[in-house]
Parts: C-alpha cells; sequence; structure tokens
C-alpha cells in the first residue's frame, strides 16, 4: 500500500490511500495475517507525519487482530558505547531518536495491554539491490564507484559499522510475523561482522572491476552548504554520530532463537553490483 500505488504486479493487490488514515487502514487490514509496517515518512516531516501514522497501525491491528511487525532502526537508543543490544534503554538524544522510540513505546504498550500483538525488528544502515537513495551505499556511492570514481561518505569512513543487506530485513520480518514466541518485544536484524564504509567500497569496487576508489568524507564546509539546500542533510546532523564513530549491532539474540542468518558478504556484493549495473543500464 502507498499513497500513489504501484504497477500490477503477480500476487500481489496495490492499494492508493494514507495510510494515517486509521479507517481505510483498518478496512484494508480485515483478514490479514500480518500488517508489516515499512513506512518511511521524509525525514522533515516526522514529527507531523509519525504520531498519526503509528496511531493508524495499531488501531488497524487491534481492529484486525493481525500481528504488527515494525521495521524500525537504532535511533533509539542514542549514542552508545560498544556493540548494540536489544537490551539497551532507549535513551535518543535526537529528535528523530525520540519520535522512533515513542513509536515502538506505543505499540509494545498495547500489545502488553492485550489490545494488539506487536513486534519491532531493528535494522542498522540497508544495502543490497532495491536500495537507492535511502542507502549510503547507494545513489551517492554505486554510480560513481562502477565508474571508478572516488566516491565521499558521512562521517569517519574508517569507523566500523554494521550494515543490513536489504533481503536479509524481509527475511526476518517474515518470520518474526509467523512466530509467536518474538511478539512483545524488539530484535535486531542479522548482519555480517561490522566494516567501515572504506572496507565496503573497497569490496564493491574489487566487485565491480573498477579497483580501488579514493573514499573520503564530506568536509564539514560542504556539508554545511548541502544542509541549507537540502532537508535530508539537515536532519541528517543530529544523527552524524552514527557515521563519526563505531556503530556495531549484536543480534546473537535473534540467531538464538531463529534460523534467519545473514547473507555470505561476497554474496551480497556481488547481488549488489549487478543490480546497480542493471539499473544503470536501464533495466532493473
Amino acid at each position: 500500500m502507498t499513497k500513489s500505488g504501484r504497477s500490477p504486479e503477480p500476487g500481489i493487490e496495490h492499494l492508493a490511500f494514507d495510510a494515517a488514515d486509521r479507517t481505510r487502514l483498518s478496512e484494508a487490514a480485515q483478514g490479514a495475517a500480518a500488517i508489516f509496517n515499512c513506512a518511511g515518512p521524509p525525514y522533515h516531516r516526522w514529527t507531523d507525519e509519525w504520531p498519526p501514522l503509528a496511531s493508524s497501525l495499531c488501531a488497524a491491528a487491534e481492529a484486525s487482530g493481525a500481528v504488527l511487525v515494525m521495521l524500525g532502526n537504532l535511533y533509539g537508543y542514542g549514542p552508545v558505547d560498544g556493540p548494540m543490544t536489544e537490551e539497551l534503554p532507549l535513551a535518543a538524544t535526537s529528535r528523530k531518536g525520540r519520535i522512533r522510540a515513542a513509536v515502538w513505546q506505543q505499540a509494545r504498550e498495547l500489545h502488553e495491554q492485550g489490545r494488539i500483538k506487536a513486534v519491532e525488528v531493528r535494522a542498522s544502515d540497508f544495502f543490497g539491490p532495491g536500495v537507492t537513495d535511502g542507502g549510503h551505499l547507494a545513489e551517492r556511492v554505486m554510480p560513481r564507484l562502477l565508474r571508478g570514481k572516488p566516491v565521499s561518505t558521512f562521517g569517519d569512513p574508517d569507523a566500523p559499522h554494521s550494515w543490513c543487506y536489504l533481503p536479509d530485513v524481509a527475511r526476518a520480518l517474515v518470520e518474526v510475523a509467523g512466530a509467536e514466541q518474538a511478539w512483545g518485544r524488539a530484535w535486531h536484524v542479522p548482519n555480517e561482522p561490522a566494516r567501515s564504509a572504506r572496507e565496503m567500497a573497497d569490496l564493491l569496487a574489487a566487485e565491480s572491476g573498477t579497483g580501488p576508489v579514493a573514499v573520503r568524507p564530506l568536509p564539514p564546509a560542504v556539508l554545511a552548504v548541502a544542509s541549507l539546500l537540502s532537508p535530508l542533510i539537515r536532519e541528517m546532523k543530529e544523527i552524524r554520530y552514527q557515521f563519526d564513530r563505531p556503530f556495531v549491532v549484536d543480534a546473537s539474540a535473534y540467531e538464538a532463537a531463529f534460523k534467519v542468518r545473514a547473507t555470505p558478504l561476497d554474496e551480497q556484493v556481488k547481488a549488489t553490483v549487478d543490480w546497480w549495473r542493471d539499473r544503470l543500464a536501464g533495466t532493473a
């Protein structure tokens, strides 16, 4: 379901409406086993759009009896020292982090009251086939990398960072939807060991055959100018800590309980390069 709708696909019914309309969403959810919340309002509209959207999703879950499966992120923890686990408090220092924490806390409280069934799957930064403008290893990096051109990164290019392969995220969402023992808490998506943006760029460049490319942090002056022109860059400033320091995810709790595992990194890299080549050739 999207506001604009999509072209027909085999086995998929697309609906066009605003998910913040709780009446319409509740009607659409009747008979569903699960509601997957993968919505992502633009950063600069989070304050206005997340509260009504979250309330609508909870209302639809309550009216339909479907389990609400929420795709979350790691903003809610705020800056931490050491690997992130699901046991960390939601102590965000950023506005966006507090908003995402509140979205999950609303659903969890309703779950604990027995009014809905809810679970959250938290992922680090996405990359892989299908990840375009929303990923740090996507539109700003891949076209240049495939031409052997230098690339720029947000923050320290040598800081260890956990990356989530998009197909693994989808598999985790589906797995917890059907596992009652998963409900009522948050889980981290399994990922390969943390690697810096520079290491990831080197692997992607090696797979593409373009050889090593220069990886440089975006200069502060460039970021300052860009933030004047781009709401996205302006909003990124408050979560820059995620890229200026180690940002490592511990998914051992998920791996101890469920079957999904991270796709081997060489397969992730190959599929990503192949998809971007097809996209840039106009065939993806």
